[in-house]
């Protein structure tokens, strides 16, 4: 049966899209456009394509892209771009549909596509439903360069050589920023090497660094929970020793805060570790505002906090 909603959706945009170009057409003045949903995706692109295209990203520092909802700026950005990637994998929660639908009409990529499909870990909770955080494996992250770097020549073909040369220059760099990840990580004891966080974004760190990983929320920050599940994981915590739990910049404290009190009522006492960047990097112009930066960021915030250390 046809969606109604989807039809019209598409014959909306075709229209908004066809306005747009009658306006202003980026190929012809000589300014490729991609929109990115996430800045990890932007950040990855923006190495490859560097001054040779405008890259933007819809969802900022801080944002949560499970709980996103696309703004009428988000709108006219899509409208001007030639080229629209996003994560997949149903990262992007609510603006799933609307991307799915756009590809009928624009040129539109799930960067998740371009990985090794047995690659993807999925939801414990939920066996059948994907786990979208693939960018905290940085082999993995690093591996999708190779689908997206065609899709980006396609763009402008006269600069095949210029973004090949760039793309394997960062893939060099994700090459060395993966064994860089690994060896800051091996002054966590073993024994110690568990890290709490409040949703669980981190399990392709944990299954790519040797950690384990437990979160108070599935995957998506969507998911329910209740009593029993705080309960498990404060008596996990308890029966473990475990130091510290860590908040995340795009997600509430307030669940994790609960954790803290709850362990302290059992006389465990724990430290709340410094905020991990998880679904959003940091701000721009800042060492975490990049993909890089971010990475190297909660690697020091997790060997810090689990070692019990301050910098």
């Amino acid at each position: 049966m046809i969606n109604k909603s989807k039809i019209i959706l598409v014959l909306y945009l075709s229209f908004c899209f066809f306005a747009c170009k009658q306006n202003s057409n980026p190929i012809n003045e000589g300014q490729v456009t991609i929109v990115s949903t996430t800045g990890m995706i932007a950040d990855m692109i923006k190495n490859i394509v560097k001054e040779k295209a405008i890259v933007s990203s819809l969802m900022g520092p801080g944002v949560d892209p499970h709980l996103y909802k696309a703004t009428q700026g988000d709108l006219k950005l899509l409208q001007a771009a030639d080229l629209i990637v996003y994560n997949g994998l149903h990262l992007e929660g609510k603006m799933t549909e609307i991307l799915e639908n756009l590809s009928n009409i624009k040129n539109v990529e799930a960067i998740s596509n371009h990985i090794t499909q047995d690659s993807i870990l999925s939801d414990p909770q939920h066996p059948s439903s994907p786990d979208p955080h693939i960018w905290f494996d940085v082999k993995l992250w690093s591996s999708a360069i190779d689908g997206i770097l065609p899709v980006l020549i396609n763009l402008d073909t006269s600069q095949k050589e210029y973004f090949t040369s760039n793309a394997l220059a960062y893939k060099k760099t994700l090459h060395n920023l993966d064994a860089e990840v690994k060896s800051t990580l091996e002054s966590i004891p073993h024994e110690q090497r568990i890290l709490i966080t409040a949703h669980d974004a981190f399990k392709y760190y944990g299954h790519a660094y040797n950690i384990e990983v437990r979160g108070l929320q599935g995957i998506s920050t969507l998911s329910e929970f209740g009593l029993k599940d705080r309960v498990d994981l404060v008596d996990f915590i308890v029966k473990r020793k475990i130091h510290a739990v860590f908040v995340e910049s795009s997600v509430s404290q307030k669940n994790i805060m609960a954790i803290v009190e709850g362990c302290k009522q059992k006389g465990h006492n724990i430290i709340i570790g410094d905020s991990l960047f998880s679904d959003a990097m940091g701000a721009e112009n800042t060492p975490e505002g990049s993909y890089i930066g971010m990475v190297r960021s909660n690697t020091h915030s997790i060997v810090n906090g689990l070692t019990n250390k301050k910098e």
